[in-house]
């Protein structure tokens, strides 16, 4: 059996060994591609996988765990091992990742008390329960007994947001409970206040760094640590980053090939290193993550992070020359690609059938009925939208009415016209309200989630429930009596399309194609303005006018033979060309 301890090196089998290892997110793969990448990842010259297990992917709803189809996790392991690969699992609560809430599950949010990465008990008990499930999954595939995982992190960047030792103490413990028997690390930035705050000493807990330049200062850091605290171990910086992540609305964020090749070579002759990201892919559904700058900025339905191997699979320049480097350090055997993958382009798709949102509510959602409107983690939602609903009498005239703290964007209709749209900073702003059905007015409020915090202090603000928190104002009180619409759009097979279709309102659109030889494709949207797509069901993601992508990548396995059908569920009422094409479109953002 394999043996991996840490001493002053990594020692496999009793023989020092540099990880050179890549970062591939199992949850932004389909599984039919997971071979493809680890496959190209062998040839790049990596020995590990490095991937993070998201919570919230696989508890979405309390007490209901999904290791299956595109969350086996244990399957991914297993197929790194049976190409030769070793495997870090980083299956901490916390993952930040650009993930949505940090991979945090927002059913959470639900505790008026929550208090996310504390020894808040009812936090800790809900960790328990996970790692219960989870480590059933995963000790299985721990080097001790017989898999490829040699180790696993406790919490994630924790220095970059407390110092809470107790607290990192108990996650090391829960894990330990739940069957962790291979070595432990943490990781933070290179630099010294972090780290400090951040670390477990005299716990057998390695520390490691992240970052993507300055190699020799930020690492340098990490030695002088570890040499001021007498901890004995390898340097490892575990999140090398080579590129970046992307928000709506702004250019696409690349990195220069051999800037980047370079940092990689002096990072490897001073340790290991593991590659982030070595393949990005794609944010499914409504996991995409959200950025706080100033306020939010919610990120892009791509995951590309500008990596070796793009969105879709192929090698970018960042590739060969990393391959480069690497040689220096590990000698590379190549295998043969097994997984065949193309492109094709299907063409310009016909809308078949459309119809408003308000015409097909009462088939995809039951109205719940509160005085006060509750924000979706109150009423069991996560991730989506939420309609909340109003009648609010006579005909008359306001001059302003306002909603009071809500999160993100909101949309604001009067029978069903819309009356304005807030998002950011005229959140908040007065509407003036002309209210003109003589006994009973109507105002429909739909409020999207474009995904929770994952990074930063705004982490653990009362902003991360989403919907309306406050309430709505009518002149200078608060209206009560609603009817609220959880809309998740995990049933868009019950969109009713005999309804009827009103412009200027959101939307469902239905398309199919038929097709005989599935291969990878670019749903291209041209002139929609903000939404959702749908393939067969499957969420796709979001799309959004003001760039920089207005493309969802669809991979095959997701196609069938046969006839296919997409749904677009659009929000602003602007509906455009839609097409499957064998190149994305990417143009220059648009201002928010």
């Amino acid at each position: 059996m394999t043996t991996f301890t840490i001493q002053d090196d990594f020692m496999l089998d009793g023989q020092p060994v540099k990880l050179i290892s890549g970062a591939l997110h199992y949850f932004r793969i389909v599984p039919e591609y997971w071979q493809d990448r680890l496959e190209k990842l062998k040839n790049m010259g990596c020995n590990c996988v490095e991937t993070y297990i998201p919570w919230n992917y696989h508890e979405p709803k309390k007490g209901q765990f999904d290791f299956s189809g595109r969350k086996d996790v244990a399957r991914f392991v297993r197929e790194a091992q049976a190409l030769g690969l070793w495997v870090i699992l980083r299956p901490t609560p916390y993952i930040c990742a650009e993930w949505e809430f940090g991979g945090l599950p927002a059913w959470l949010l639900a505790d008026d008390s929550m208090r996310v990465r504390s020894t808040y008990q009812p936090y800790l008990d809900a960790i328990d329960a996970y790692y219960a499930e989870l480590f059933k999954v995963i000790r299985p595939l721990f080097f001790t007994h017989g898999g490829p995982v040699l180790m696993c992190q406790i919490e994630n960047e924790y220095g970059s947001f407390g110092n809470d030792k107790q607290y990192l103490k108990a996650i090391k413990h829960l894990m330990e409970k739940h069957g962790c028997d291979v070595p432990m690390f943490t990781s933070d930035g290179g630099w010294r206040e972090v780290l400090d705050a951040g670390t477990l000493l005299n716990e057998g807990v390695l520390p490691t760094a992240n970052f993507g330049s300055r190699t020799d200062e930020q690492i340098g850091a990490l030695r002088q640590f570890m040499s001021d605290n007498d901890i004995h171990g390898p340097l490892m910086c575990m999140e090398f980053w080579i590129g970046w992540f992307n928000n709506w609305g702004s250019p696409l964020k690349t990195r220069d090939a051999k800037d980047a090749a370079d940092e990689l070579d002096a990072m490897l002759r001073q340790g290991s290193v593991n590659i982030y990201m070595f393949h990005g892919g794609t944010n499914p559904e409504f996991y995409n993550g959200c950025s706080y700058h100033n306020g939010m900025d919610p990120q892009i339905t791509s995951y590309d992070y500008a990596a070796p191997l793009t969105e879709w699979g192929t090698e970018g320049e960042k590739y060969a020359a990393f391959r480069e480097v690497i040689a220096k350090y590990n000698p590379i055997t190549p295998v043969p690609l097994s997984t065949p993958i193309t492109f094709k382009s299907y063409g310009e798709l016909r809308c078949e059938n459309q119809v408003s949102l308000f015409n097909t509510l009462s088939s995809l959602a039951k109205p719940i009925e509160t005085d006060i409107p509750q924000p979706m983690e109150k009423l069991g939602q996560g991730y989506g939208y939420i309609l909340y609903r109003a009648h609010v009498g006579k005909a008359r005239e306001l001059a302003k009415a306002k909603l009071a703290d809500c999160d993100d964007r909101a949309q604001v209709f009067v029978n069903q016209k819309l009356i304005a749209t807030q998002y950011k900073e005229t959140m908040g702003s007065n509407i003036p309200l002309t209210l003109d059905h003589p006994t009973d007015n109507v105002i429909d409020i739909l409020v999207e989630n474009l995904g929770r915090i994952n990074y930063g202090a705004s982490l653990v603000s009362p902003h991360q429930r989403k919907g309306i928190k406050g309430g709505f104002m009518l002149d200078l009180h608060f209206h009560t009596g609603w009817q609220q619409y959880c809309l998740e759009l995990d049933n868009v097979d019950q969109v009713d399309f005999t309804g009827d279709y009103q412009e200027g309102v959101p939307a469902f659109y239905q398309f199919t194609v038929e097709i005989d030889d599935p291969a990878d494709t670019f749903l291209n949207l041209n002139g929609w303005g903000k939404g959702a797509a749908f393939l067969n069901g499957e969420n796709l993601g979001r799309f959004w006018e003001l760039g920089p992508t207005h493309y969802l990548y669809i991979p095959a396995p997701l196609l069938k033979k046969g006839k296919n059908t997409i749904v677009l569920f659009e929000t602003e009422g602007r509906t455009g060309t839609v097409s499957l094409d064998d190149q994305p479109r990417i143009d220059q953002p648009q201002e928010a």
